[in-house]
């Protein structure tokens, strides 16, 4: 089981690896290039992101992920589908302690740490969520979050080939959180129907959503816009402080008032 999982780790590192440099090297040999645009400094990869996005949601997502979260959605019962949901993310509740103790939120980490307890014991590895009685909600942090709670910058824009929209700071945070108990323990299978459930899952939600991404002006904007939002949203609890940059500022709010029922 140790032996799927350092072959787990291996993997991921090495497509990181792999992806920076690949990115780096098409960076450079487009930089001269007067037809890409390189206005956003958020994403300088571009050239590279567009046509890993067209392959993402073109394909992918139409033909594999789309089909496979609604089959699952329709053929599994409520009630297996949210215990094994709660499951898969009860996962997350080590790695979210230990990130709100590296954030001196003790309050948060102590209720976590219950919830934890409590729903791993009587909610039976937390199939259930007895918690939430206590009002003890879920409070997930990842290490990404508390990078950029800290000040680090999200990095580069990153499209993961057919699996989401992403940047150099969350991949390094999620890289981290792997190495907490329990996914330590985890053997490459079960890893795999973790993120699998969770990413089903996922996708499930964001069907009511599909509409303003179809009807999206460009539909990549739209969703890095979104992603960098979300970010923030989740780096600040919520709270993000006044953007200093009052033009990227103005340019995000033009751009959100096409799209009046975005929340």
């Amino acid at each position: 089981m140790l032996c799927h999982t350092n072959f787990y780790r291996l993997t991921r590192l090495l497509q990181i690896t792999f992806l920076s440099v690949i990115l780096s090297a098409c960076a450079t040999t487009n930089s001269n290039d007067p037809s890409v645009d390189t206005s956003d400094p958020r994403d300088p990869f571009e050239a590279i992101n567009r046509p890993l996005w067209t392959f993402t949601w073109d394909y992918a997502d139409k033909y594999v992920a789309r089909p496979t979260s609604v089959l699952y959605a329709d053929v599994m019962p409520e009630p297996v589908r949210s215990g094994l949901y709660n499951i898969a993310v009860n996962f997350n509740e080590p790695s979210t302690i230990v990130n709100h103790l590296l954030l001196l939120e003790f309050d948060r980490a102590a209720k976590v740490t219950g919830r934890f307890l409590l729903n791993t014991t009587i909610g039976l590895a937390g199939f259930y969520d007895p918690a939430s009685d206590f009002g003890w909600a879920r409070d997930e942090k990842e290490f990404g979050e508390v990078l950029g709670k800290y000040g680090v910058s999200d990095g580069p824009y990153l499209i993961i080939p057919g699996i989401k929209p992403s940047s150099v700071r969350e991949e390094v945070g999620d890289y981290v959180d792997k190495f907490y108990w329990p996914y330590a323990l985890l053997g490459f299978w079960p890893s795999l129907t973790r993120w699998a459930i969770e990413g089903m899952e996922t996708r499930i939600q964001l069907i009511e959503q599909e509409d303003m991404l179809n009807e999206a002006i460009d539909p990549y904007i739209f969703v890095k816009n979104a992603y960098f939002q979300n970010m923030e949203y989740k780096v600040f609890d919520g709270n993000p402080p006044e953007k200093v940059n009052k033009e990227e500022e103005a340019d995000l709010e033009d751009f959100l008032d096409e799209f009046e029922d975005f929340e």
